[in-house]
Formats: C-alpha cells, sequence, structure tokens
C-alpha cells in the first residue's frame, strides 16, 4: 500500500483505540493458552496492549513479550500488571525475548500476516522455535483466506448506524498475496482512515514454514475451545511442535 509503513502503523492514534475493539474471546484464549503452558512460562509475539498477556500472567504464569511500537507497549504499562511483563522492542521475526526458552510462545489475531513477505514469517516461525523447550509448543491463531477474501477488490461494510459508518476496502494481489486494506469511519466529526497491508498465508503453507524452522503440526482447532477445523472454518489456531 503506497504510504504505508508496519513500523508506526499502530502508533499513538491506533494504540488509545485498540482495547475499544474487543472480540468477545479473550477469555476462551487465555483459557486455552494457560493449558499449554506446562512449566508456567510463555512469550507472546507481538504483545500490543497486553490484551491477552495480562490476564494470562493473572492464572500464575510467567509472560514475556516482543513488540515493534512504542505505543502499543505504553498501553500495556498503564494496564494494570502491565509493569510487572517484560518487553523486548523489536520485529518478532527476529528479536530475542528476555528469557531464553519457554514452554509456549504464541502469536494471536493474525499478526503473522503483519509480515509482509514470505522471508519475514518463516523467519517468524524460525525465532520462534529458538525460543522454545524441548517440549515447547508455538501456538499461531490466523483468519483462513478464502472466509475473508471476495476477490481481489471488494468492500465490506463493518459497522452501519446513525452516527457511523464503517467500511473496510480492500485490494488483494494474488501474486504477493498482499492484502491492502483501509477502515474508513464516516462519523459526524469527519473521516478517519484505518489502513494496513497483510500477507496472508493459507494452513498449508503455514505449515511449510513450521516444517522449515523444524516444527510439525501437533493440533489444529477452528476456535479457542476446540472445535473442529473444517472445510467452512473461517480461522484455525494451530499448535506446533518439534519435529
Amino acid at each position: 500500500m503506497e504510504g504505508f509503513d508496519p513500523a508506526t502503523s499502530f502508533g499513538p492514534e491506533v494504540s488509545r483505540r485498540y482495547d475499544k475493539s474487543v472480540r468477545g474471546d479473550e477469555d476462551d484464549t487465555v483459557r486455552f493458552l494457560a493449558g499449554l503452558a506446562a512449566d508456567g512460562s510463555a512469550l507472546e509475539f507481538a504483545i500490543g496492549t497486553g490484551r491477552i498477556a495480562i490476564p494470562l500472567a493473572q492464572q500464575g504464569i510467567r509472560v514475556d513479550g516482543i513488540e515493534l511500537s512504542p505505543d502499543m507497549i505504553g498501553r500495556l504499562r498503564e494496564r494494570p500488571g502491565g509493569n510487572e511483563i517484560d518487553v523486548t522492542i523489536g520485529d518478532m521475526s527476529s528479536a530475542t525475548g528476555p528469557a531464553d526458552e519457554y514452554s509456549l510462545v504464541y502469536l494471536v489475531y493474525n499478526t503473522i500476516y503483519n509480515l509482509l513477505t514470505q522471508d519475514g514469517q518463516v523467519r517468524c516461525f524460525e525465532n520462534a522455535a529458538s525460543h522454545l523447550t524441548a517440549t515447547g509448543v508455538f501456538v499461531v491463531e490466523a483468519g483462513v483466506p478464502s472466509a475473508w477474501l471476495r476477490g481481489n477488490q471488494f468492500v465490506n461494510v463493518e459497522r452501519l448506524s446513525a452516527g457511523e459508518v464503517i467500511l473496510d476496502v480492500n485490494r488483494y494481489d494474488p501474486l504477493t498475496q498482499i492484502l491492502d486494506e483501509n477502515h474508513v469511519s464516516f462519523t459526524d466529526d469527519g473521516v478517519r482512515l484505518g489502513p494496513i497491508s497483510c500477507r496472508l498465508i493459507w494452513p498449508a503453507e503455514m505449515d511449510l514454514m513450521a516444517r522449515i524452522a523444524g516444527l510439525e503440526l501437533r493440533d489444529r482447532w477452528g476456535g479457542w475451545n476446540g472445535e473442529p477445523f473444517t472445510a467452512s472454518s473461517e480461522r484455525h489456531i494451530s499448535v506446533y511442535a518439534r519435529r
């Protein structure tokens, strides 16, 4: 996307309103992840404002993070318990976590797509593998691209009310697998833009990335409560372990 910079896309304005758009499955996410943190240590890639990390830490699990945006880390620090989480500022495909090894490394909410090259996504898997204990697991939550795409150019109505209209304007390049989006909000106060670019990957490509990193698929679910992953699933939760 012309003018888009991943390093600054989660700046002050985005970080301020980020936690206003909760999905409602955060408790299920925390419960699932807590069940995998066998020895009580976890590393979150793209930890953001701590929406998952803080309640996970409240389960008695040591949670560290890697995050590219200082503004998102600032919001994390403002939340109760946020100062107790150790965060490395950097790119999740290359930055080293505060500790050498974790029983759980996880990446949720499609964040793997924020890495805009295949090489970067492979490095992310390799970085996760380098942080795992011998029996540790890497968990990735991501949407299934076929559930998102409506052709190479399309517009979705995300919200329609008397006071606000939010449109999701999309353009997809099948050669690069890059989806350029702009969430356009119209209100009486004016127009607000929310641009983001993502590189979409299908589960099979993700499994190959894991293999390159010395990992293999252990489980794949259609939701945080163990829903089966089927051809109609809109997302997947994939659990990888050492081969």
